[in-house]
């Protein structure tokens, strides 16, 4: 955790010497295998190996530490891989970050071999020799610990790439990789495609062909043993793509130091090739029954050309025939098209020029009058044209509707028929007497209502909790009703003193100034008479115009009493008493 915390805060060139601390947590000879598996998670989750993977990408010629501390970081990232168990998100782990850190690790071995060719110095190329085995060490652990990560090296391009070169070391170096991803799984090379595997046999064969070192024929040879005794379908591929390669393992590689594996090769590519001509004479009698049946085949066939060119022809012609057809049908369309065009364009030219005549002659007067009479003629013309064509179409689309209307009535009319002649077959019955209940029926019900009873008894109350209960409902009802009366005189009171309080502000909005008022004036606001009596003279004033309205106002006043008059009328009159007046 302090580790994290470090390469968290520190700068980026000091955090590939700050992840060589990990070596050190990784092989504490104290730690068990239940907490060695809590270390690499907890590396894993406080993201210490995704620190790894990223250093591994950059160029260590220019970071502190160079390509040891690399090769290091290799070590350590395929050590925290193997035996990790990653409780939350485990796809990203397997399908992500795994094929990363396999990538990040052939680009590291890439480049340690690209500079390791280019090393002058002996010193130099021993380096980055046990730098690059490192690195491979690290891939072969990585995939020794996750099986499904050797389909993935091997399919890599970079992988590919680090077979095929020149270099006597780094090439043993990638072939004993090689031998372990066989190791480890041998049916991988039956996993990867076509193209993958084709590259790979190529490249130990051209190794076979093109040195002579014993080291590297050794490797290469082993590997062709291991692939050979794999699979008897390698083997034919070896022995069909490969044709001279008996005869370069027998002349060139023959007591070079590896004979018993040099022998186990040529004694499976023999026995294979062996196996192979028994395979080809099938082979070549399986040809001749095709050939045969072919030609059997062919024979029929040409018989029935004749035939075949006949139907053909008579096709043929007939297709072509209906294309004139077609052609001549589609020319005489487009013939009536234009002469009925020329004909509606000679009647509308014959139609103007008579209705030019017909002008000439009639008087002026009467011009306005006939032009009239043809607009209202050609409108009735157009109208009846467009009624026809809706009812047409109206009828087209009702068509299926009335079909099946008829339809459904001759079934409807079967059906009644049938009926009909069902029930005047069935014998009438003059009385049919209800059917009534049996002895145990009726005491079966008996005992189903006496145990509703028993379940369900009636509530019975005394005559004196009776008496109580009615006083009771007696008092609350005269409560009830003593309430009632003082809430309507408290009603009846407000609204007095409503319409008192309106007088008076009508009163007061009426008045005369200061100085123009008078004795008479102010008896109007010292008498309490004066406001009733005024308000009675307003509604008296409004019943009599009421009365006087016309009949034509009084259509709803049908149901209404004669000496009541409506209350928006008396309200529209006395706007002015209850809402204060206007100026």
């Amino acid at each position: 955790l302090s580790l994290a915390a470090q390469v968290a805060e520190s700068r980026e060139l000091d955090i590939p010497l700050l992840l060589l601390k990990l070596k050190g947590v990784l092989s504490s000879p104290s730690l068990g295998c239940e907490e060695s598996k809590r270390i690499k998670r907890d590396i894993y989750d406080y993201g210490l190996a995704q620190y790894c993977l990223l250093v591994l990408r950059q160029d260590h010629s220019r970071l502190r530490g160079g390509w040891a501390t690399a090769a290091q970081l290799a070590q350590i990232l395929s050590h925290c891989c193997v035996g990790l168990e990653v409780k939350e998100d485990p796809e990203e782990f397997y399908k992500k970050f795994l094929p990363s850190a396999v990538d990040n690790l052939l680009v590291l071995g890439k480049r340690l071999q690209a500079r390791f060719i280019r090393a002058i110095k002996d010193k130099e190329k021993q380096d980055f020799l046990r730098w690059f085995q490192t690195v491979t060490d690290a891939i072969c652990w990585l995939f020794g610990g996750h099986l499904q990560l050797a389909a993935c090296v091997l399919q890599n391009d970079l992988f590919l790439r680090l077979l095929i070169t020149d270099d006597v070391e780094t090439a043993i170096i990638m072939m004993s990789v090689l031998h372990n991803i066989l190791r480890i799984n041998s049916s991988v090379l039956l996993q990867v495609d076509k193209k993958t595997l084709h590259s790979v046999l190529d490249e130990l064969v051209y190794k076979l062909s093109s040195t002579t070192n014993p080291a590297v024929g050794s490797a290469a040879t082993k590997l062709l043993v291991v692939v050979a005794r794999f699979s008897t379908q390698l083997a034919e591929l070896l022995t069909a793509h490969y044709k001279g390669l008996k005869e370069l393992l027998s002349k060139q590689w023959t007591g070079k130091g590896f004979d018993r594996e040099l022998n186990q090769l040529l004694d499976l590519l023999y026995l294979e090739q062996s196996s192979g001509q028994e395979v080809q004479k099938q082979h070549q009698a399986a040809c001749i029954i095709q050939a045969a049946w072919k030609g059997f085949q062919t024979r029929k066939r040409l018989k029935k050309l004749p035939r075949a060119v006949i139907t053909l022809q008579r096709s043929f012609r007939a297709k072509r025939e209906q294309e004139l057809q077609h052609l001549t049908k589609q020319k005489e369309d487009e013939a009536l098209k234009l002469q009925m065009q020329l004909q509606r364009q000679r009647a509308m030219r014959l139609f103007h020029e008579r209705q030019l005549a017909v002008l000439e002659t009639i008087h002026a007067s009467q011009v306005n009058k006939y032009m009239e009479e043809m607009e209202e003629k050609s409108a009735l013309t157009i109208q009846r044209f467009w009624r026809g064509y809706r009812a047409r179409r109206i009828f087209h689309q009702q068509k299926q509707s009335l079909k099946e209307y008829k339809a459904a009535v001759i079934i409807q009319r079967a059906a009644c028929k049938f009926l009909e002649k069902r029930r005047r077959r069935r014998p009438l019955c003059l009385w049919k007497e209800p059917k009534g209940l049996t002895d145990e029926q009726r005491l079966a019900l008996q005992q189903k209502v006496d145990d509703y009873i028993k379940l369900h008894p009636a509530s019975q109350m005394s005559e004196e909790m009776s008496k109580e209960l009615h006083m009771q409902a007696q008092e609350k009802l005269a409560q009830f009703l003593l309430r009632s009366r003082l809430d309507q005189r408290a009603a009846q009171r407000r609204e007095t003193l409503l319409a008192q309080v309106n007088t008076d502000v009508e009163l007061l909005m009426n008045a005369p100034g200061l100085a123009e008022t008078t004795e008479k004036d102010l008896g109007v606001f010292r008498s309490r008479s004066i406001p009733v009596a005024t308000k009675a003279r307003q509604s008296h004033n409004t019943m009599l115009k009421h009365t006087r309205w016309p009949w034509w106002k009084k259509l709803g006043d049908e149901f209404v009493e004669d000496d009541v008059i409506p209350d928006d009328a008396i309200s529209a009159d006395l706007e002015a008493l209850f809402t204060g007046g206007r100026k």
